[in-house]
């Protein structure tokens, strides 16, 4: 059975998913789509282009993700993204920070469902790719029943057909973004009920998944139905191995898992490559910090890397001393673990 692209994605997170994370996480799944941050249209339309919308081709699937309310902004923006090269334009209906709000995009959109349809027509009608919607279940005191619904609606009388659906409210007064993201309860029986009643839709959930098992469950039919997609986010981040797993759980291929040594070995040369170009080893390295969850030598891994990483020069071999360090530390604790069955 063929799934579609998006079955497992990585959620786009401000000042995390830049494309050296993107480039890392796709030394550990060829099938999972990746998001960038969240880039406004404005910033598109007269930023530097190449810095802000720039990737590596090893990046595919990568889905462009765009804040913005103004439909001719939006849909010039997501045609600049069509032409770097982006498999999908995305439009974000879920952040709640207050910049954002100033700006009247994210999540403060879902109290507009025709603003964010006409928006997303336009978008529709400037690409060739597919042009999705990420948005949350409601804000402040919206039924979210209600909200979601309109929202969503809204959006495929225009055409639009794939969401991704953050199963929890946001508060846009009284909570921080961090607040945002652990307060407002999780709503997933919503999300199901909205994939039932609205079959011919494409939907997916995030929020509050921390591991593929978990996204496994909440793929299974639900009422005869079955959710499309699960976007991970902390979880793929703090803990990056897990992604390691998602070719073989997710999309059922044929493959075994990519070890997370592996994973590293395969990212040297695009750190490489990065470094010749002027860039800082810790600015990269940054992205690496949880790889070894819950292995012996993980402290000494993130310590190497963020002591060693930011010294003027810092190359590959930092990295290297890492791994060393964790391979060590592994090899001692096998060594004891050998030692006390002998004893026992």
């Amino acid at each position: 059975m063929k799934h579609p692209a998006h079955r497992l994605s990585v959620a786009p997170m401000m000042d995390w998913t830049d494309r050296h994370c993107r480039a890392f996480h796709r030394t550990l799944s060829r099938r999972t789509l990746l998001y960038t941050e969240m880039v406004t249209a404005p910033a598109v339309l007269h930023g530097d282009q190449d810095y802000l919308l720039g990737f590596s081709d090893a990046e595919h699937p990568i889905s462009l993700q765009l804040g913005g309310s103004d439909p001719k902004q939006l849909a010039e923006a997501a045609k600049v993204g069509e032409r770097y090269g982006y498999d999908e334009i995305n439009l974000n209906v879920g952040c709640p920070s207050d910049r954002v709000q100033s700006g009247r995009f994210g999540a403060c959109l879902m109290k507009e469902p025709e603003l964010v349809a006409e928006c997303m027509a336009a978008i529709k009608e400037a690409v060739s790719v597919p042009a999705t919607v990420k948005c949350r279940i409601g804000v402040d005191d919206q039924d979210p029943f209600e909200s979601l619904f309109a929202t969503v609606d809204a959006c495929a009388a225009v055409g639009i057909t794939d969401f991704t659906v953050h199963a929890r409210k946001a508060w846009l007064k009284g909570l921080s973004p961090k607040e945002n993201r652990d307060i407002p309860p999780l709503d997933y029986d919503l999300v199901k009920r909205l994939k039932k009643e609205r079959p011919h839709l494409t939907i997916g959930i995030n929020g509050g998944i921390a591991s593929l098992e978990q996204a496994l469950e909440l793929l299974q039919p639900y009422d005869g139905v079955a959710l499309d997609g699960v976007m991970i986010g902390r979880a793929a981040y703090h803990e990056p191995s897990l992604l390691g797993q998602a070719d073989r759980l997710i999309y059922e291929d044929d493959t075994t898992d990519t070890d997370i040594f592996d994973a590293l070995e395969s990212y040297k040369p695009y750190i490489a490559g990065q470094l010749e170009r002027g860039l800082n080893l810790a600015g990269i390295t940054r992205h690496l910090l949880g790889s070894m969850h819950g292995r012996p030598g993980a402290r000494a891994f993130r310590r190497i890397l963020t002591v060693e990483g930011v010294k003027a020069g810092a190359g590959v071999e930092v990295l290297e001393r890492a791994i060393d360090a964790v391979r060590e530390a592994e090899a001692r604790f096998q060594q004891d673990a050998d030692q006390n069955e002998d004893a026992a």
